[in-house]
């Protein structure tokens, strides 16, 4: 059995997020917390968000999580989803300007105008531009669930591991060593987003 950490900071969809882990790893410890010791002591991490992202920082900073999440991200497999892959990156153009965790280069930014409505919500195919062991059993351009008005402008394109168009091409998963994160919600994308989240399970560093 291994113990999974969901990291708790007041915002994100964290339940429908440890169904979803307790659906495919029934027989792991799967659990909520905000406590640096729980987290450096679990096998795994996942980091989920939703909302904005200035707050979003604020919260992580009021739970002195910043340093803890920098550390996890070398040390263990560690899963950003939605704002959780937007907060590792430098900087979001969101709330007038925000500073991320720079633990990955780049900047967030708001979808450009256009016929598009924003923010961008519902389905999306993903085109897999590296074979990574959390895309086994996904077939190359399946369609995840999303909710986001910005995205990710990577500087360095070796850690895109998955993009998608809405009105323009955007970097919708990334992946660094044992870091892996997402744009799009896993646990809203039925069999494809469960079977994303077997593998992170399963993934061996």
């Amino acid at each position: 059995m291994q113990n999974i950490a969901i990291i708790d900071y007041g915002m994100g969809n964290v339940r429908s997020v440890q169904k979803a882990l307790e659906h495919v790893a029934p027989n792991d410890n799967i659990f909520l917390t905000d406590d640096v010791a729980l987290i450096n002591a679990a096998d795994r991490i996942v980091f989920p968000g939703q909302g904005a992202i200035g707050a979003c920082m604020q919260k992580l900073e009021n739970h002195q999580l910043v340093d803890v999440i920098k550390q996890a991200t070398n040390e263990k497999p560690f899963l950003g989803i939605c704002l959780g892959l937007q907060l590792l990156f430098d900087s979001s153009q969101e709330n007038g300007g925000t500073q991320g965790l720079s633990i990955l280069a780049g900047d967030v930014v708001h979808f450009p105008k256009s016929n598009l409505k924003i923010p961008h919500m519902g389905w999306n195919k993903v085109k897999q531009t590296q074979n990574h062991p959390l895309w086994h059993n996904i077939k190359n351009n399946a369609h995840f669930y999303s909710v986001h008005s910005y995205y990710v402008r990577q500087v360095d394109s070796s850690v895109v591991a998955g993009i998608s168009d809405y009105g323009v091409e955007f970097t919708c998963a990334v992946a660094k060593n044992c870091l892996f994160a997402v744009q799009f919600h896993p646990e809203k994308s039925q069999h494809d987003g469960l079977q994303l989240l077997k593998n992170f399970v399963n993934w061996s560093i």
